[in-house]
């Protein structure tokens, strides 16, 4: 049986709260590989052994809500589990928080974006040479948009990383890395979440009070063209088999045949 392992990238007291940031993978997997096992580690509650890397076949790092950034010091037990899956040989996927935590333990640079939070559809996704020919985004298209929410950003790749696509606001919106035995991909955007959930963020208001107006839409755009529309998106693109594209191409490697 595959078994993929999500690292939890929220503290113990943010899941505790509902806040897992597992869960809209948890959620995808159930459709994407429903005969996989799903496994969770949280390196915020303990360090996570490295027997628990070694028996995934897959790993994925998600995003996170925590208030610091991913090569700040608080979150040194994401980087030493990163840092484990790096050298574990296994296929990674990371999501936001994921993205840059790797970019940033590779030796890449990360850091608030200058555009500010981008949040709701990460818009006009466009796709580099290397992103036109990458399994991970097969079957998109310049122009597309994805559920998204982030304040930093990759500033700098690491040397060896392949930039896949980008848009006005982040230039790095998705970036592969794949020598030295390591298989990383990763995304700024969130193919995981439902653009609903967006809309569960903004509605708590917090750092998200000057995109609270985007609520409503959020709540019904998978069915609403207009609601979409204003999002920068269409219903059909918020549908399962489009959003999840690359989370798709992700499964496949992860369980061939």
């Amino acid at each position: 049986m595959t078994v993929i392992l999500i690292v939890e990238s929220n503290t113990p007291e943010m899941v505790a709260s509902g806040q897992a940031a597992s869960a809209g993978f948890i959620r995808s997997f159930a459709g994407l590989a429903p005969q996989a096992e799903i496994r969770v580690a949280a390196p915020y509650a303990g360090p996570v052994a490295n027997e628990a890397f070694a028996a995934a076949d897959g790993i994925v790092f998600t995003g996170s809500g925590v208030s610091w950034s991913a090569d700040a010091p608080e979150a040194a037990p994401l980087q030493a589990a990163m840092e484990l899956a790096l050298a574990c040989g296994r296929p990674i996927w990371g999501s936001c928080n994921g993205l840059q935590l790797a970019a940033a333990v590779l030796g890449g640079g990360i850091g608030a974006s200058p555009n500010g939070m981008e949040v709701g559809m990460a818009r006009e996704l466009q796709l580099t040479d290397a992103g036109r020919s990458h399994p991970m985004l097969a079957g998109r298209q310049d122009g597309w948009a994805v559920p998204c929410v982030h304040r930093d950003e990759v500033q700098r790749l690491p040397e060896g990383a392949v930039l896949l696509a980008g848009n006005a606001h982040s230039p790095v919106q998705a970036m592969a890395y794949e020598q030295g035995g390591v298989r990383f991909w990763g995304a700024q955007y969130h193919p995981e979440l439902r653009i609903s959930d967006v809309g569960g963020y903004v509605s708590a208001r917090g750092i998200f009070a000057g995109h609270a107006g985007m609520a409503e839409d959020c709540a019904v755009a998978d069915r609403d063209a207009a609601a979409a529309a204003r999002l920068g998106t269409a219903p059909e693109e918020l549908a399962p088999e489009n959003r999840l594209r690359e989370l798709a191409s992700w499964v496949a490697l992860v369980t061939p045949g």
